[in-house]
């Protein structure tokens, strides 16, 4: 019987066990590298989704043209993740490379890589805020929306007074101060377009016009909302009755184009020949005297049904109402013993 030498029976064993021990080294090896890899991707996956750094809610700033790189790092300047490459992997895995939007965004305390992407994909843009209170001249308005550092641009529009809805309004950032300011005025003409459809009969104006001018004169007599129909039927009741609206308010205007005149009105302005006096004039003044709200605007289109021609302050931060002359002299003089028992007491 012939054979192979023991020798390289032996050799050949030995080859095989090398192989067979480099095979095994190779699967060992791969399956640290597979467990590794999982580790890793557990790590990163838990990375990105968990909670992120951010202990308060902030708005972020993505700025047109930035790209994904550029946008990770100005998350990790702000506070927002802790790593670029968080974001980075986390865009892939959403496959948002190409679906990020510019603009401000606000994220939530705490919010994960993840939550930060769909954030930013959503196009969910953050809104500003600024609110103009009723009452204030055009020129104030003017002055608010300058003093605003988000809204770009200059101011080329030129609104007259009374032309403007003060309300609260919401913009991004990019818009510029002439949209705002033809918001404000569509805002208002659809607001006076919408109450005029439903005013009352026998009012004693005919043009929307002359609405919004004495719903300013409201809007600058009460800053109690609920007594804005009640002192717009007192200039109603006079307007129908051809007596003069005696505001003082009107007077002010004229003198200062409103701004706080800072003392009380003198004898000789009660007197003085201007148009905007309605101690001399007869009617309305020729313009607003501020920009009204919408419930001044409803006020005057729809009155109280009262028979008032008075009123004056009577102490609260409100007015006493009369709807005859001595009634009137009364609360005068309730007013003027209120007057001087604050005077004393200082």
């Amino acid at each position: 019987m012939t054979g192979k030498p023991i020798s390289a029976r032996r050799r050949q064993v030995q080859q095989g066990g090398a192989v067979g021990a480099a095979i095994r080294t190779i699967f060992i090896l791969a399956l640290v590298a597979i467990a590794a890899f999982a580790a890793l991707a557990y790590f990163i996956q838990k990375e990105i989704s968990s909670d992120g750094p951010l202990a308060a809610r902030t708005v972020i700033w993505v700025k047109p043209g930035m790209g994904v790189t550029d946008i990770a790092a100005m998350l990790v300047e702000e506070g927002a993740i802790k790593r670029e490459e968080y974001f980075l992997i986390a865009t892939k895995l959403r496959q948002a490379d190409t679906r990020l939007r510019a603009g401000e965004f606000e994220i939530a305390a705490g919010a994960s890589v993840l939550d930060i992407v769909d954030t930013i994909v959503s196009g969910k843009i953050y809104m500003h805020l600024i609110t103009f209170p009723e009452g204030l001249t055009t020129n104030m308005i003017m002055a608010l929306i300058n003093a605003n550092n988000v809204l770009e641009g200059e101011i080329t529009l030129a609104p007259a007074e009374g032309d403007l809805l003060p309300e609260t309004y919401a913009f991004p950032r990019g818009d510029t101060r002439d949209e705002l300011v033809q918001r404000m005025m569509d805002a208002h003409d659809e607001v006076l377009d919408l109450l005029w459809e439903t005013r009352a009969e026998d009012l004693p104006f005919e043009t929307r016009e002359e609405a919004v001018i004495l719903a300013s004169i409201v809007e600058k007599e009460t800053a109690v909302a609920a007594e804005r129909p009640l002192v717009a039927s007192v200039f109603v009741n006079r307007l129908n009755r051809g007596m003069r609206l005696e505001s003082d308010p009107t007077i002010i205007y004229g003198l200062t184009g409103g701004e706080p005149l800072g003392r009380g009105i003198r004898q000789s302005e009660l007197r003085g020949e201007t148009a905007y006096n309605t101690y001399v004039i007869r009617g309305l003044p020729p313009t607003p005297i501020a920009n009204p709200g919408r419930a001044s605007i409803a006020a005057v289109l729809n009155p109280a049904d009262t028979d008032y021609i008075f009123f004056v302050a009577d102490g609260t931060g409100g007015h006493a109402f009369a709807s005859t002359l001595a009634e009137h002299n009364a609360n005068v003089a309730k007013w003027r013993r209120i007057e001087r028992e604050r005077a004393s007491a200082q």
